[in-house]
């Protein structure tokens, strides 16, 4: 049988490059990306429903875990491919022998705390007070903590805790008026001031108030920038003998991330359709006011590796009991 010239100079750059066209145009069968209710995972949702990935994968889905039991389950069961989680979890899991790698962080500033009294400045003004606090010993508790021990305080004594199972029940609370502060994560804060007519501004006082910035507060008392590498992209065991495929995903991550930013109104329908606890109007405020930026592992390691060191001084296990070597950041273009 005679080949075409097309046919033969076509496969002769991809045995160049040690591929064939028949590994060329192999396909995945699934591709499952996995995310909490939150803005980390507003580009991975774009990424699914603009079909970025469509010629990777002949499925491509998107699967919310809700807490950090079903995220740590996630992993381990090998339900995904690639998953957006806490940074400091991704380094526990790592140093704990779990086969992974962190692609990059994307959310840099997304906790405030939100009070029904207004004026309150500091977390030293909410001393004494009742705070409903989402996921115990997790992103929002670690940081309150850190931020609350660099100014002489106890989060154990200082503060009266009400730990819950995520932030949209901590935004239940406050809406239901059975708590009158909370630390809450975007867009749950978005959605808790809608609900209760907060924002945009009313001419009367709100029912609510967006209070402290945690991420000012930790530019403020560590001196440095007031950003913190909350959350990023993981790529789990199964994928990582794809190079090809981690380059790819991380790619079109960084360009859904940016599509979000550009076009605000628009994701707020499109992340409203996948998730159905928020609003779009919440899902777009939020984006307003999140600290939203891709930056390649590598490149965030030491803001990463001074987050970390933070947890180590009083709770080591938070991180796995080290730093994470080299091979946990991926250095791919």
């Amino acid at each position: 049988m005679k080949l075409s010239l097309k046919y033969l100079i076509f496969s002769s750059l991809f045995f160049i490059v040690g591929v064939s066209p028949v590994q060329a145009q192999e396909k995945i069968d699934k591709l499952i990306l996995s995310g909490p209710f939150a803005a980390v995972s507003n580009p991975l949702i774009h990424m699914v429903e603009s079909g970025a990935l469509n010629d990777m994968a002949k499925e491509v889905e998107f699967v919310t875990w809700a807490n950090p039991d079903q995220l740590r389950a996630s992993v381990l069961g090998n339900k995904a491919d690639f998953i957006a989680m806490p940074s400091n979890v991704a380094a526990n899991l790592y140093n704990r022998g779990v086969k992974l790698k962190l692609l990059n962080i994307s959310v840099w500033g997304v906790l405030w705390m939100v009070s029904r009294e207004d004026g309150l400045q500091t977390l030293a003004d909410f001393k004494g007070k009742e705070i409903a606090m989402p996921f115990r010993a997790d992103m929002p508790d670690i940081v309150f903590s850190q931020l609350a021990k660099k100014q002489g305080l106890d989060p154990k004594k200082d503060f009266n805790l009400r730990y819950v199972s995520n932030p949209l029940d901590a935004m239940q609370l406050l809406i239901m008026r059975r708590v009158d502060h909370a630390l809450l994560a975007e867009p749950a804060i978005s959605m808790a001031l809608r609900k209760t007519k907060s924002f945009p501004v009313k001419i009367i006082a709100p029912d609510l108030y967006r209070s402290v910035d945690l991420q000012q507060e930790w530019g403020r008392l560590f001196e440095r920038e007031s950003q913190i590498p909350q959350a990023g992209m993981v790529a789990l065991e199964k994928t990582l003998k794809n190079p090809a495929l981690i380059k790819r995903v991380n790619e079109e991550y960084a360009r859904s991330l940016q599509w979000c930013l550009d076009n605000p109104e628009k994701a707020g329908e499109m992340v409203a359709k996948y998730i159905d606890l928020l609003t779009p109007e919440a899902v777009t405020d939020s984006l307003g006011v999140t600290i939203f930026k891709s930056v390649k592992a590598s490149e965030a390691k030491p803001e990463l590796e001074f987050f970390f060191k933070q947890m180590m001084e009083e709770t080591p296990a938070l991180v796995g009991g080290k730093l994470p070597d080299d091979a946990f950041y991926f250095e791919g273009s």
